[in-house]
C-alpha cells in the first residue's frame, strides 16, 4: 500500500518556493523599492527648489511693495504738488541753521526734510546723506529719497514734535511744527498732512539676521519720525542690490511731446546737474524703474549660481563664495502720480 495515497489532499497540493523565484520576486521587490526612492529623493528636491523659490519672490514682492507707494506719492504735498510753492522749504545743500528750521532734525539736518523742491532724488551707487548707513553701506548701490505728504488728512490734535504741511489751492504752503496751525489759512480752504521723508538703501550686514556668520545685506529705510528725528528701519533681509533710474522729460514746456518719459538717465546723469554743461532745465522727473536682486538667507546645497545678471548700469556674476545663494531679479517701472508735467 503507497504511503502516498495515505497524505490529505492539502499536504500533497502544497509545495515550496524555489531559489530561482525568491530571487526573482527580491530583484523586483528591489527595483520597485529603488525606484519609489528615486522619486521620493526627486520630490523633495523639487519641492525644496520650489519653496526657495517662491520665498525669493514673495520676499521680491514684498520689497517693492514697501519702496512703490513712497515713489509714486512723490511730490504729493496736500492740495498742492509744487514742492517750490512751499515756505519752510530748504535745499538739501543749504546751510542747517535755526532761520531754516528751530532745532532741525536730528541726525541727518533740517534740509534732509525739508527740501520739498525736489520731491524724489536718488544717487548712482554711493551713499549722500549726514546720518550714517545702519550695518554699513554695500558699495555700488544706489538709494532713493523720497519727500511727500501723507494722503490721510490731519483732523485731531496736532503733535508738537511732528512737522507737518498746510497746504492751499490759494496761496502757498507752509511747514510747520505742532500743535497749532499757521496763521493766514482758513480752515475751509487748507489742509493739514504730515510731512513724510523716506530714503531707501542697502545695507552690507542685516542686524536681524547678523549671527549667522556670513554678511547678509539687507534694504533698509531711514524716515522722519516725531522728535523731530530720523529713524533707520530694516525693511528686509536678503536685498542685496538697489538700482534705479530716472524716467526724465527733456521737452520744452508747453510743446506737443511734454508730459511723456524720454528716457531712462543714472541718478549722476549730467543732464540733471546744475553744474554741468549739459544740464538741461527743463527736465523733469515722470517716472522711476528700479531693479531689487533678492538673495536667499542660506546657502543651498548641490546649487551653484552661475547667472550673469546684467540690468541698469551693473554687470554681476557671482563669486565662489556668493554662488552657493539662490537669487532673484526683479524690476518695476513706477510713474509719479503727482509730477509737474507742464512746468
Amino acid at each position: 500500500m503507497s504511503t502516498h495515497a495515505l497524505l490529505p489532499t492539502s499536504r500533497r497540493a502544497a509545495r515550496g518556493v524555489t531559489l530561482v523565484e525568491l530571487m526573482v520576486a527580491v530583484a523586483i521587490g528591489a527595483f520597485l523599492m529603488i525606484g519609489a526612492m528615486t522619486v521620493f529623493v526627486q520630490s523633495q528636491t523639487t519641492f525644496r527648489i520650489n519653496q526657495s523659490v517662491a520665498r525669493l519672490q514673495e520676499n521680491a514682492r514684498f520689497a517693492l511693495a514697501a519702496i512703490e507707494p513712497d515713489i509714486r506719492m512723490a511730490s504729493f504735498y496736500g492740495l498742492s504738488s509744487r514742492g517750490v510753492r512751499i515756505n519752510g522749504r530748504a535745499k538739501i545743500t543749504a546751510a542747517n541753521t535755526a532761520a531754516l528750521w528751530p532745532g532741525g532734525v536730528a541726525g541727518c539736518g533740517a534740509n534732509w526734510a525739508l527740501d520739498t523742491e525736489n520731491p524724489i532724488t536718488a544717487t548712482n551707487g554711493t551713499y549722500p546723506w549726514p546720518c550714517g548707513p545702519t550695518g554699513g553701506f554695500e558699495a555700488g548701490t544706489d538709494t532713493v529719497l523720497i519727500r511727500r505728504a501723507n494722503e490721510n488728512v490731519v483732523t485731531g490734535a496736532l503733535d508738537a514734535a511732528t512737522l507737518y504741511l498746510q497746504s492751499t489751492r490759494f496761496q502757498p504752503g507752509q511747514i510747520f511744527r505742532g500743535p497749532a496751525v499757521p496763521a493766514g489759512y482758513a480752515v475751509a480752504t487748507s489742509q493739514t498732512n504730515e510731512l513724510i521723508v523716506r530714503g531707501y538703501y542697502i545695507a552690507s550686514q542685516s542686524t536681524q539676521l547678523g549671527l549667522k556668520g556670513a554678511a547678509i545685506p539687507a534694504l533698509h529705510r531711514k524716515s522722519l519720525v516725531k522728535g523731530p528725528g530720523v529713524q533707520d528701519d530694516e525693511i528686509l533681509a536678503g536685498v542685496e542690490d538697489l538700482q534705479v533710474e530716472l524716467g526724465i522729460d527733456t521737452d520744452v514746456p508747453g510743446t506737443p511731446n511734454r508730459g511723456a518719459v524720454d528716457r531712462y538717465v543714472n541718478a549722476d546723469d549730467p543732464i540733471l546737474d546744475p553744474a554741468s554743461p549739459t544740464y538741461n532745465p527743463n527736465v523733469v522727473i515722470l517716472a522711476v524703474r528700479i531693479w531689487l536682486r533678492v538673495r536667499a538667507e542660506d546657502i543651498e546645497n548641490g546649487f551653484t549660481d552661475t547667472t550673469n545678471y546684467k540690468y541698469a548700469d551693473v554687470d554681476f556674476t557671482p563669486s565662489a563664495a556668493q554662488a552657493p545663494f539662490r537669487r532673484m531679479l526683479v524690476s518695476k517701472t513706477i510713474y509719479l502720480r503727482n509730477a509737474r508735467q507742464m512746468s
